[in-house]
Formats: C-alpha cells, sequence, structure tokens
C-alpha cells in the first residue's frame, strides 16, 4: 500500500453527495468537508499508510469511522443544557490544537508539561469539544463544569487486565468508551491502584484509548514500559503522549528512560 493507492481508498469510501475531497499532492493532505455546513477534516495519507502495514484493513476502517462522526458533529449546535451526566474531561496533549479552525478556543485547564485537558459533551458515538461559546452562550461556571466532569468520570469502569513482565506487573484500562486516558484524572482510581502496587507506581497514557499502570520492580520494568509505550503512542487513533509518569502522593513525575538506564 502507498499513499496513491490510500488515497483512492479513502476517496472511494469517502464519496458522497453531500461532501467535497480535495488532495494536497505536496503535503499528501486529504481533506473532507461537508458540504452543507463547510467545516471539514485533513487526513494525512502517509500517516494512515504506515498505520495499514501494521493493522491493514483496520487502519482504514477506523479512519473513515472517525471521519464520518468527526463530520456529522461539525456545524452542529450543541446545548448543554440537561445533559450534565454526559459531561467529561479529556486528556489530550500539550501539542493537541487548544482552538477550533475557526478560531474559537476550547475550555481547557493545565495538567502537566505533557498533557492538557479538554472537555467534552458526549454524543454518543463521538462527542463535542466544549468551547468559550459554548460557556458564553449557557452561561455556565467554568468550576462547575470541572466538578460535574470529574464527577461523571469518576461512574465510569475502571476494571483492568493485568500482564506480567520479568517480575513487573502491566495493568491495562481499555474499554474505548473515549475516555480511557482521562481515567489518570480520577483520585480515587488513582489512590486504589497505589495502595495494590509494591514497587514505583508508573501511569501512561500514549493514546485516547488507553491507561497503563506499570508497578514497576526493577531496571527491566522500565525497558518494557518504554518499548510498549512507544507501541501504543505509534498506533494510537489519537497520540497523547510516549512518556510515563511516576505517580506518588497525588503527584505525577514524568520519567526518561534512555537503554538501560533510567532518568527521572
Amino acid at each position: 500500500m502507498d499513499t496513491i493507492k490510500m488515497k483512492r481508498e479513502l476517496e472511494n469510501r469517502l464519496r458522497s453527495e453531500k461532501r467535497s475531497l480535495i488532495y494536497d499532492r505536496d503535503k499528501e493532505i486529504l481533506r473532507v468537508e461537508n458540504v452543507e455546513t463547510g467545516k471539514g477534516i485533513n487526513v494525512s495519507i502517509p500517516n494512515i499508510v504506515s498505520k495499514w502495514h501494521e493493522k491493514k484493513e483496520t487502519a482504514i476502517d477506523e479512519v473513515v469511522y472517525y471521519v464520518e462522526e468527526a463530520l456529522d458533529v461539525m456545524g452542529v449546535q450543541q446545548s448543554m443544557s440537561g445533559k450534565e451526566k454526559l459531561i467529561f474531561p479529556v486528556i489530550r496533549s500539550t501539542s493537541f490544537p487548544i482552538e477550533s479552525t475557526e478560531g474559537i478556543r476550547f475550555f481547557t485547564e493545565d495538567h502537566t508539561a505533557e498533557t492538557r485537558i479538554f472537555y467534552a459533551l458526549d454524543l454518543g458515538s463521538t462527542y463535542r469539544l466544549i468551547d468559550e461559546v459554548m460557556l458564553e452562550k449557557e452561561q455556565w461556571d467554568k468550576e462547575k463544569i470541572k466538578q460535574m466532569a470529574r464527577f461523571n468520570l469518576r461512574s465510569l469502569s475502571t476494571e483492568t487486565k493485568q500482564d506480567t513482565v520479568a517480575g513487573n506487573q502491566f495493568y491495562f484500562l481499555n474499554t474505548n468508551d473515549g475516555y480511557d486516558a482521562s481515567r489518570i484524572l480520577n483520585d480515587k482510581f488513582l489512590k486504589e491502584m497505589s495502595q495494590r502496587v509494591t514497587g514505583d507506581m508508573t501511569i501512561s497514557v500514549p493514546h485516547q484509548d488507553v491507561l497503563i499502570i506499570g508497578d514497576i520492580q526493577n531496571e527491566t520494568g522500565y525497558d518494557v514500559l518504554a518499548q510498549m509505550t512507544m507501541s501504543f503512542f505509534t498506533n494510537g487513533h489519537v497520540p497523547i503522549t510516549a512518556l510515563s509518569f511516576i505517580y506518588e502522593e497525588g503527584q505525577f513525575e514524568p520519567i526518561f528512560i534512555m537503554g538501560k538506564n533510567r532518568k527521572q
């Protein structure tokens, strides 16, 4: 699969009377727009080709689903009134845009040097990031939204799957509800996990749909963690950070793993 073949495949899958497809040959980006709203989304063809070599047709299915869901939401007015239980915090990389393509700032909150908190209105199969215009229109207090979102987050499942590698325990939270990485904001869950961990407790959010907690007992554990998080980060639909954090007394400290040595 090369960029030309991938471009044709995506065009075939995304073509519709309600959409326009524009290809930038120099940047190898396919832009898909809703002709009724004028809103659109850019798809990097080389990135999808790279993922295709590992995930095959699943990579194409994922991007098609993401684009179609995003286009359905764009340009549609959403109200938060009466939907208080559908507001959640969303973890993103600090490189993630803090404003929409129209220049409207999203409602965000600082988290770590690697991550930032956004807030979203859940729409079922997708969600809409809350922006300043929505807040002003409905006159909602920001602190109220933060508290509401954290409360709703705590209602989500925290069931994990466990794996043991070279004497190190790894716990994976992967429900694919769009808020797996956001569980890093569930203080109660993290404190409960810290009571189970006997070594160094690490937390990783390589992409939106996974949270990894490590019970690191030896240096090999850090090497495994580095390889694991990089693999998840590279293959994630919405990458966040390949760095992991040491969790201690409610604080997050980034760790930098180099070969057989760990720097904190």
